[in-house]
């Protein structure tokens, strides 16, 4: 059984910063993490994703250069670190597992309870 706990959200001003974990339980090291988000209205989005065993890195253009995924591996943790927030990036943000490197959100086959990421203009 998987169980992933995101924390971090927050309400901050654009250009600001924020660090978003999830800590995992279960077994996790044969896994693909992705974070997503979702807007209001609209779909759920791939943001970013990294493999606890290789640790290579993935990102979404649209945050690519601001946006950090990192692991610890011993605390069972992975962050998303945040710099430079725009409006634009409000949204729900999940913490997700795969079996292997994918952007779509169908693949992942454990799900965070989410947090919500407000950033004001």
């Amino acid at each position: 059984q998987v169980r992933l706990v995101e924390s971090g959200g927050g309400l901050v001003q654009a250009g600001d910063s924020l660090r978003l974990s999830c800590v995992a339980s279960g077994r996790i090291f044969d896994w693909y993490m992705g974070w997503f988000r979702q807007a209001p209205g609209k779909e759920r989005e791939f943001v970013s994703g990294s493999s606890w065993v290789s640790g290579d890195t993935l990102y979404s253009d649209s945050v690519k250069d601001r946006f950090t995924i990192s692991r610890d591996n011993a605390k069972r943790t992975v962050y998303l670190q945040m710099n430079s927030l725009k409006p634009e990036d409000t949204a729900v943000y999940y913490c997700a597992a795969a079996n292997s490197r994918n952007v779509r959100p169908s693949v992942y086959h454990s799900w965070g309870q989410g947090t919500q990421v407000t950033v004001s203009s």
